[in-house]
């Protein structure tokens, strides 16, 4: 009778995942609907309510679980029957690494963090998904050598099958064309094997469908990205992308997951990863919504990492956070980061709400300019592998959100993020080229996040970090707001001159009030920096700049955040 209930509760479980992947594929397919018909403000919706699909299922799943079986503690041996007769539903299934996923979060809901191993849960995958085919092919190949340039870009146009008509082929025609003939050289050589791989199916993100393919010449692949937009008269190409350090902002994990309709997962990660070697399938995964999953392989990769290493965890470099804590392992390039049991005067503010901002960012459209987390209950570490100065500081500020294991130290809730410079120290060594360079990210930062209905509070340098490829991102949430909430006001006048050289303002804020000409005086300290910014966003400290923005958003407008430079963009 065992095995019988084991075989009920895997397929319960099952049922479960399947469900859940039903909903996910059928808001996930609408976003071609919505990109045809121009509706941003439902595209921004849906793409927030798709996050939290799993979290839902997985409630239902549990509900289900405890309502139709007498569930008991594992140590009875149930549930390793209940993991062989899960595993035996898979082979055939077309997400089984997504299943797996799913099945532990089932299990790590029910029962205490003390049965997890490998007994119970899938620590490890059980399935290899290297060679998982959908019943249709998910690329198309097209042949240049054969047909030419020209004909190909009309059939591959063609192929995307909108329902929206493109307002000026010939001209989308022409503008690849030039940009091919810059970019893959007449003389250069093509072998036999000379031919495009392209996604049938366009991922969509925000006001944007990116077609996504790769230039095969003999042993050589060059990644391309065409991204196309709709402006409500038709659809148009805006550029092309090229080459791994062009296409790498596409898939950043500052930007929101893209919508693409897969049947098997597996096989658009496979297609991707040579395409952006330097992110692994934890990243591609979450790029692509499956964020859970991400997680999990994330954790994998760490539990590896860990393994093949010996360096310590140390306090992450940087001015201390008066709200979180937050350490590195050198070798490894991520942060972790655990919210302090008491924060600090001027600090007003709770653990839930510190929480509350990490969801927001977590729901709304990051622009390329907010770093993504992934969240983790009860974390085991090695606690050899802390130095000292951290596990003080841990115990000083985090106690309640430790506890020891045997030789384990539990982090009972953090988040984890990938680890950038900050932009404070970024300047400290910085040659007059970077200022420049940073001053135009900094800025863009700002304004972009504005766009998005985000006011970062709190605009210090030592709050934004920059990326690898010299963007300059947020990544400090505790005093992040709506933009809509704010009230931007003029600096009144001094009634009396002399008080404008007061220690103390003339004038009085409320809680929601925020003068940005304020902004200049503690940013711009560094006269360089100063020049630099002065020259290309000194609207940033005129309210009224401010106000239209918000203007803009409460009338329902989504301004375009592209994932590359304005200069790449076709005229």
């Amino acid at each position: 009778m065992a095995w019988v209930e084991a075989k009920l509760l895997a397929e319960a479980i099952l049922d479960g995942f399947d469900r859940h992947y039903r909903l996910f594929r059928g808001i996930t397919s609408g976003a071609r609907d919505r990109f045809e018909q121009a509706d941003w403000t439902t595209a921004q919706q849906c793409a927030r309510e798709r996050i939290d699909f799993y979290d839902c299922r997985i409630g239902e799943t549990v509900a289900v679980l405890r309502r139709e079986f007498r569930l008991r503690s594992p140590d009875d041996g149930l549930w390793q029957r209940v993991k062989v007769e899960y595993s035996r539903l898979l082979p055939s299934h077309h997400q089984p690494e997504l299943a797996e996923t799913f099945y532990n979060s089932v299990f790590c809901r029910l029962f205490d963090r003390r049965y997890y191993n490998n007994s119970y849960i899938f620590v490890w995958p059980m399935l290899s998904t290297e060679h998982l085919e959908a019943e249709v092919p998910i690329f198309r190949p097209y042949y240049p050598g054969r047909d030419g340039f020209a004909q190909v870009i009309c059939s591959m146009l063609r192929d995307l099958d909108f329902k929206v008509p493109f307002r000026d082929r010939r001209r989308d025609i022409r503008n690849l064309m030039r940009a091919i003939r810059e970019r893959f050289p007449p003389n250069r050589a093509r072998h036999q094997n000379f031919q495009l791989a392209v996604l049938c199916e366009p991922l969509f993100r925000n006001k944007g469908a990116y077609v996504i393919g790769k230039v095969i010449n003999g042993a050589d692949q060059i990644p391309f990205v065409i991204p196309i937009l709709n402006d409500g008269d038709g659809l148009y190409v805006d550029t092309l992308l090229t080459g791994e350090d062009e296409i790498a902002n596409v898939f950043s994990f500052s930007r929101a997951y893209f919508m693409v309709d897969t049947e098997v997962p597996a096989a658009v990660v496979d297609f991707l990863r040579p395409l952006v070697p330097r992110k692994g399938k934890a990243e591609l995964y979450t790029a692509i919504g499956l964020q859970k999953f991400g997680k999990a392989e994330f954790y994998r990769n760490f539990l590896k990492h860990l393994r093949y290493s010996s360096d310590p965890f140390v306090i992450a470099p940087g001015i201390r956070g008066m709200v979180m804590c937050v350490f590195t392992l050198p070798s490894f390039p991520y942060v972790f980061k655990v919210i302090k049991d008491r924060f600090p005067p001027p600090k007003d503010m709770t653990r839930e709400q510190v929480m509350a901002k990490y969801r927001l960012v977590k729901l709304h459209d990051r622009v390329g300019r907010m770093a993504d987390s992934w969240e983790y209950s009860h974390v085991a570490f090695p606690r050899e592998r802390f130095s000292d100065e951290l596990i003080t500081q841990l115990r000083e500020h985090c106690a309640g959100s430790l506890a020891m294991d045997g030789d384990q130290l539990i982090v009972k809730h953090l988040y984890i993020e990938r680890r950038l410079s900050p932009l404070n120290l970024y300047l400290a060594s910085a040659d007059a080229d970077d200022i420049v360079h940073a001053a135009q990210e900094y800025g863009d930062a700002i304004k972009q996040l504005a766009a998005a209905n985000i006011f970062p509070g709190d605009f210090l340098f030592k709050n934004f970090g920059v990326t690898r490829q010299g963007r300059v991102v947020f990544y400090d949430y505790d005093e992040l707001c709506y933009l809509t909430e704010c009230r931007f006001r003029d600096i009144p006048e001094a009634p009396f001159p002399e008080m404008e050289m007061a220690d103390e303002p003339w004038y009085t804020a409320g809680p929601n009030d925020v003068f940005p000409e304020e902004f200049e005086t503690f940013l711009l300290t560094d006269p360089r920096f100063r020049k630099a910014f002065l020259a290309r966003h000194s609207e940033i400290f005129d309210p009224a700049w401010w106000r239209a923005r918000q203007a803009a958003i409460e009338a329902g407008r989504v301004e375009d955040v592209f994932p590359y430079p304005e200069a790449r963009r076709f005229g």
